[in-house]
């Protein structure tokens, strides 16, 4: 064998072992790698996300939940999966309805509106006084048309739909107005998302009867079933894992009223007299729009103050 053979020889062997060396190399990478992904978790050992069981009844205002209908059951459990494991909205939720649930619920009874409506206003605005795209506001978010239809002032110096009680008093009528219409209060909380007219028209072409039958867009189809997810959830907060104390929910800032029946000039100043600021005055007012109160129809109205103890 000649001194070139034996050379490119030696060069074969010398590459084939380096590539055999690297392959080697790699593979333990990846199985290390590989290992690691499949026995590392990136949350704590203690953590599980669980399937939820759906309870065997469920109703709202008193109506049945036929959970034996499948879409039913998949829409519920959707709904039930989505409030439970959105935690910080579900734990903002049981926070402030014990600081405003209190102020609804005395004005749907008065009204012979079932108390469970109280959830419809949650999952509608949070409990706060936000806006829609369309233009609804406040807790109840209350078209403009809608309300004053139903005997709100709005203008830019005042909304009523950010009155929390006139607000409530105002969907109560509706709902009512809505139940007589269709004899299911499970129907009214549908109509309240897509409208009295629509409602009847999908019932009508669908040729069916009830919320459960109807083929709906998604934003009804999932209304009320929100709704309901609202209510298990903040009846039964321990059982879907939401753990606090008393003194880890809002509470309502006790309050008194005085009637005013002029001009209000100037809100900061009118706060002021009474011991607090104009931030303190709107967030007890929000109705009150503008740094003043023009009425000059002399009509009285009842201003919020705090009761300092």
């Amino acid at each position: 064998m000649t001194k070139i053979n034996k050379s490119l020889i030696l060069i074969s062997i010398l590459i084939i072992s380096t590539f055999l060396i690297r392959a080697t190399k790699h593979s333990a990478i990846n199985d290390s790698v590989t290992t690691k992904i499949t026995t590392d978790k990136n949350v704590a050992e203690n953590y599980e996300i669980k399937a939820l069981k759906i309870p065997a009844y469920l109703s709202f205002a008193n109506e049945r939940v036929p959970l034996e209908i499948q879409d039913v059951y998949e829409r519920m459990d959707r709904e039930l999966l989505v409030n439970t494991y959105w935690q910080s909205n579900a734990l903002l939720y049981l926070k402030r309805a014990n600081k405003f649930f209190p102020i609804i619920e005395p004005i749907l009874a008065e009204n012979g509106v079932p108390d469970d409506f109280k959830y419809l206003a949650l999952i509608e605005s949070g409990l706060m006084n936000v806006t829609s795209s369309a233009g609804a506001k406040g807790f109840w978010q209350i078209l403009k048309g809608t309300g004053r239809e139903y005997g709100l002032e709005i203008n830019g110096n005042i909304d009523e739909r950010y009155h929390i009680e006139k607000a409530t008093r105002v969907a109560c009528k509706y709902l009512n107005k809505a139940y007589k219409r269709f004899d299911s209060w499970t129907l009214a909380a549908a109509a309240y998302n897509g409208g009295q007219a629509g409602m009847s028209r999908r019932l009508t072409s669908q040729k069916v009867s009830t919320f459960y039958d109807l083929l709906l867009g998604e934003e009804t189809s999932r209304y009320v079933f929100r709704i309901i997810a609202a209510k298990e959830i903040l009846t039964y907060p321990e059982k879907y894992g939401f753990v606090y104390e008393q003194s880890d929910l809002y509470n309502l800032r006790p309050t008194y009223t005085v009637k005013v029946d002029t001009v209000i000039t100037n809100v900061a100043n009118f706060a002021k007299r009474y011991g607090l600021n104009y931030k303190e005055f709107k967030i007890l007012n929000p109705w009150l729009r503008e740094n003043k109160l023009n009425n000059s129809t002399k009509r009285k109205y009842e201003i919020k103050l705090p009761t300092y103890e």
